[in-house]
């Protein structure tokens, strides 16, 4: 890739400040009155691929958001890269735990950005690092550098699910048929530690409702008397997990992958200090299941926690009432192997049957997706390998994550194409959590290695 560190030195206000703009439109999925902004987003995105090099960019529509198609098709013999990315973000709240308004970009340092981070809703999850490959494919394009075929599919429902993305996936697998396909919404142990995903945990989204008398009650006539749903809802969701925090809804281990001894120990050799995870997170110890590392519980074993809890009055002052209903919103992250599904069905099983006598309990599945692990003996990981090694001087270290992307199950099930998840985050980086911020080194050192996976790549096609 001639001329890769000059084009970026060139260009990198200019970069940046079409980040910044795109990071202005508040694309909020799961908030319906967010819906011209998430439109206005997926416009913006078809603008950008026209403008980097794409020949052909639509709109295709879907029952929910649309999906944002672009290719640039330079010879049929050569291998095609489909790069997959999502233009929606998480909803900001709480937003007075906010430093900066979340839909406001500011550039500021941090610890470990001094360089300076870019603060807003969507900065790393996943704006910045989608448009990380809008900018490298325009200087591929610009030079006349690009050795493969490229297809962008970018969605606006991610972070509600991608509830319409398999549906346009199994109608277009001719438009999509790939030979890798390429995401950056992950990300990697630190800025002088590159690594790779190649293990993410599926995911089980439930929200559950407890119901009590019908209608809210006087808690000095009635308290004792009948049962309040939000006592009954906290001592369910506590049975959830016994004394070793291991989850007691029957049958959820069954299907669970236990690591060797030596898959452990090469887990282990990833760099990471506890004391400096605690630091991060201002708490005074680790708390997990008995038995697994800090590392291994939140990459390979399955979790249950409580997302969302409501109920009662949460107003100014005091209102004594027992509740009608509470509710919680619960996630399950679940490893390879784990069916959601499966484990949806167990989990409202398992919930119902607890449910004392006097309450009314509905478990109301809302989304989720199979876990995903990539090997790491295929072309496209050897590829994503040697670019980190060009641009960070190092050979990355591959790592399981604890996220979800539901859809990388799905792309390998029905377009039989195996997925590279090169992210440029870090853990730091505050995703899906007020303050959230995507480094400017970062940022335009994904831009940088990009470029080095299409060449790669397509030498080792051939």
């Amino acid at each position: 890739m001639k001329g890769i560190s000059s084009y970026l030195e060139s260009n990198k206000e200019r970069f940046l400040d079409e980040l910044i703009e795109l990071l202005k439109i508040p694309s909020i999925s799961a908030d319906s009155a967010y819906k011209n902004d998430v439109l206005k987003t997926a416009e913006a995105i078809k603008q950008n691929l026209e403008k980097a090099g794409c020949d052909h960019v639509e709109i295709c529509p879907t029952d929910g958001y649309p999906i944002v198609y672009g290719e640039k098709i330079i010879d049929s013999n050569l291998p095609t890269i489909l790069v997959y990315g999502h233009y929606d973000v998480q909803p900001p709240d709480p937003l007075d735990l906010w430093t900066s308004p979340p839909f406001e970009p500011v550039i500021k340092p941090t610890e470990l950005h001094p360089e300076g981070a870019i603060f807003a809703r969507g900065a790393c999850d996943d704006k910045g690092q989608m448009y990380m490959h809008v900018k490298a494919l325009e200087f591929m394009t610009s030079t006349n550098q690009l050795p493969c075929n490229v297809k962008f599919m970018i969605e606006g429902e991610e972070e509600v699910g991608s509830k319409n993305l398999g549906v346009f996936v199994k109608n277009n697998r001719e438009k999509l048929k790939n030979d890798v396909i390429l995401i950056s919404d992950t990300g990697m142990i630190s800025k002088d530690v590159p690594s790779i995903t190649t293990g993410l945990r599926g995911l089980s989204y439930v929200e559950v409702e407890v119901t009590g008398p019908n209608r809210d009650l006087h808690s000095g006539l009635y308290g004792g008397a009948v049962a309040n749903p939000i006592n009954v809802l906290t001592k369910m969701i506590a049975s959830l997990h016994d004394e070793n925090n291991h989850i007691t809804i029957p049958g959820f281990y069954d299907k669970v992958e236990e690591l060797s001894a030596d898959e452990r120990s090469q887990m282990a050799k990833a760099p990471f200090s506890i004391e400096n995870y605690k630091k991060a997170l201002d708490i005074d110890d680790v708390y997990g299941e008995k038995g697994y590392t800090t590392n291994e519980r939140n990459s390979i074993r399955p979790t249950l926690d409580v997302n969302g809890i409501w109920g009662g009055y949460t107003g100014e002052g005091a209102k004594t009432v027992i509740a009608s209903k509470a509710y919680a919103k619960i996630s399950m992250r679940l490893v390879p192997h784990q069916d959601w599904e499966e484990i949806t069905e167990l989990f409202k099983n398992h919930f119902e049957s607890i449910a004392p006598k006097g309450v009314k309990v509905l478990v109301k599945p809302h989304h989720g997706g199979q876990g995903y692990v990539t090997p790491i003996d295929s072309i496209g990981y050897q590829a994503a390998a040697k670019a980190y090694e060009t641009t960070f001087g190092k050979t990355p270290i591959p790592q399981r994550s604890g996220g979800s992307i539901p859809i990388v199950a799905l792309f390998e099930q029905e377009l039989k194409s195996k997925t590279i998840l090169m992210g440029f985050g870090l853990d730091s980086d505050a995703i899906h959590s007020p303050n959230e911020h995507f480094g400017v080194w970062n940022y335009y050192k994904g831009i940088e290695t990009i470029p080095y996976f299409y060449t790669f790549f397509t030498e080792l096609y051939k």
